[in-house]
């Protein structure tokens, strides 16, 4: 039977994340991140949410999202795990669950807390990394974030930067939003985060 849909609120704006069971890897190779950002590109078009901020990594993901119709985001991440789930069974010949449990959310509940989300989700790389003179480097080249588009001037369908965006300066927005992620890069979240952050 399958589990009844999550009430989230319309309008507001949810830290959702998951991890692999047993906290494995749910990315194994390049073409597993391709297929489950064209999954997450596919369903933003059938369902009414906004992404803010996504990262991909090895054994787990981070989305910050806006519900914009009744029960989207329930339904967004439901379809996008069972998906990937069975893609990745089918590929890696593979049976049982892959994700630990449903999804996890938290109500990102003031304004002021969503450039510091957006930023804790685009830091998660750094822990790749390890000690690295080209940490700042390796944080703006990786793949398989948001952050990219953050800093770049193309447009994109997936992504939503203008919300946290228009936050900085009108002159220069991406270029500031840029400073922000990277300055204190190795220092842990902003404390006035910490309950929505990722739980170990």
């Amino acid at each position: 039977m399958a589990s009844p849909l999550r009430l989230f609120e319309n309008g507001s704006f949810y830290h959702i994340y998951n991890r692999g069971n047993r906290k494995q890897q749910i990315f194994l190779s390049y073409k597993d991140y391709e297929r489950f950002l064209d999954k997450v590109a596919e369903y933003k078009k059938k369902l009414n949410v906004s992404i803010v901020a996504f990262c991909l990594m090895p054994n787990h993901f981070h989305f910050l999202i806006q519900q914009l119709s009744p029960n989207t985001i329930s339904k967004f991440f439901s379809d996008l795990c069972n998906s990937y789930s069975r893609y990745f069974n089918t590929k890696y010949e593979t049976v049982g669950t892959l994700f630990q449990g449903r999804f996890k959310s938290k109500l990102v509940d003031k304004d002021e807390y969503l450039i510091h989300v957006s930023r804790y989700i685009h830091l998660n790389p750094v822990e790749l990394f390890g000690p690295s003179k080209n940490l700042v480097n390796n944080l703006l080249a990786f793949k398989w974030s948001s952050l990219q588009y953050y800093l770049s001037p193309r447009k994109n369908e997936v992504v939503d930067t203008k919300v946290v965006l228009d936050y900085f300066s009108k002159k220069n927005p991406a270029e500031d939003y840029r400073k922000f992620v990277i300055s204190n890069i190795q220092l842990p979240a902003y404390s006035a985060i910490e309950h929505l952050a990722f739980d170990e």
